[in-house]
C-alpha cells in the first residue's frame, strides 16, 4: 500500500498476502493535529523501530504483544499503550486470532505545550502499558471516530487530557500551583466562538483573541466553566440545532446550519447530551404540542 509521508515507521506493510492485515489512516484537517491510524494484524505486524513522536493508543480486540525497553508486554482490550519518542519497540499478535488496535502519533512539543511549564521534562511511562481509566477515556475520545477528522478544539481539549493523565501516572513530575483562572480570557473565547458557530474558529485566532495560549486557555476554561473548550462549543451548536429541529427544520439542515459535519455527527453529540436521538427528540415535542 502507498503511504503518507506522515505514516509512522514500520507500517509501510499495511496489506498482507491475504488480505488480512490493514491500516487506515484516518483523515485529518492538517491544523497541527496528531496522525491517528487503526490497524489490524493476524501475526507480525512490524520489525523493531522507533518514533520521534509519543506513540499512544488502545488494542480494541485480541491481544497486542510487543517488545519494549527488555520486556515483552501483552496489551489487552481495555489497556492503553504508551510508547515514549525515540523508544524502540516491535508488534505482533499474541493469540491466533490476531488483534486490532488504534494509535495516535503526538508530537512530544504538544505535549509540552500542553502541561505548560507545570512539569521539568517530559512525562514517561517506563512500563509501556497502563489501565488508568483517565488516560483510557483520553485515548477513546482521541480516537474514537476514525471516520471524520477531529476539530481543532476537539484535538486541544484530547492533547490537554492524555498530557494530564500521563503526567499523574509519571511519579517523578511534581505539578506547580497553577495562578487563578483569567476569567476575561474566557469570556473573550466565548464571544469568539459564538460568532463563528457554523464555520469553527482556528486555534490561532482563538489564541489571539483570548491572549492566552491553547493549552492555557484549556485550563482557564475547565477552571471556570467545568468543560474544556470544545465540549462547550458543541453545547452551544446543540442548543442551536434543537431549537431549528424544533421549528421543523430537517435534521440534516438542522446539523450543517449549526456547525457539524453531518448529521451522524450532530447524532452521536445530540446523544451523548441528552439520551435520545435527534429524530425522537422531535417525534417527543410534536407529540407533546399536539403536533402530526
Amino acid at each position: 500500500m502507498k503511504t503518507s509521508a506522515n505514516t509512522p515507521s514500520g507500517l509501510e506493510r499495511s496489506c498482507g498476502p491475504e488480505g488480512m492485515d490493514w491500516v487506515r489512516i484516518a483523515p485529518s484537517d492538517g491544523d497541527g493535529c496528531p496522525e491517528r491510524i487503526e490497524a489490524r494484524f493476524k501475526g507480525h505486524a512490524y520489525d523493531p523501530h522507533r518514533h520521534d513522536s509519543y506513540a499512544i493508543g488502545s488494542t480494541v480486540t485480541g491481544v497486542q504483544s510487543f517488545d519494549y525497553r527488555g520486556e515483552t508486554r501483552h496489551s489487552l482490550p481495555g489497556h492503553s499503550i504508551i510508547l515514549h519518542p525515540d523508544e524502540a519497540h516491535d508488534g505482533r499478535a499474541g493469540e491466533e486470532t490476531g488483534f486490532l488496535y488504534r494509535m495516535l502519533y503526538i508530537d512530544p512539543k504538544a505535549i509540552g505545550d500542553a502541561l505548560d511549564g507545570q512539569c521539568g521534562s517530559l512525562p514517561f511511562v517506563s512500563d509501556g502499558l497502563s489501565t488508568d481509566p483517565a488516560l483510557a477515556h483520553a485515548v477513546h475520545v482521541a480516537t474514537g471516530d476514525m471516520r471524520l477528522p477531529m476539530e481543532p478544539l476537539a484535538w486541544m481539549s484530547a492533547i490537554a487530557d492524555i498530557a494530564n493523565a500521563l503526567a499523574a501516572l509519571d511519579p517523578s513530575l511534581h505539578e506547580k500551583r497553577q495562578p487563578p483562572a483569567d476569567t476575561q480570557a474566557v469570556h473573550r473565547a466565548k464571544e469568539a466562538m459564538l460568532a463563528s458557530l457554523e464555520d469553527g474558529i482556528s486555534l490561532t485566532d482563538l489564541e489571539v483573541v483570548s491572549g492566552q495560549s491553547r493549552y492555557a486557555l484549556t485550563r482557564h476554561f475547565r477552571a471556570i466553566c467545568g468543560v474544556s473548550p470544545h465540549r462547550w462549543l458543541v453545547m452551544r451548536r446543540l442548543e442551536r440545532a434543537r431549537k431549528k429541529i424544533e421549528a421543523g427544520i430537517s435534521l440534516a439542515d438542522a446539523a450543517t446550519d449549526t456547525g457539524f459535519a453531518d448529521q451522524s455527527h450532530m447524532t452521536r453529540h445530540f446523544k451523548s447530551a441528552y439520551g435520545v436521538s435527534p429524530g425522537v427528540w422531535r417525534r417527543c415535542v410534536a407529540a407533546s404540542s399536539g403536533s402530526p
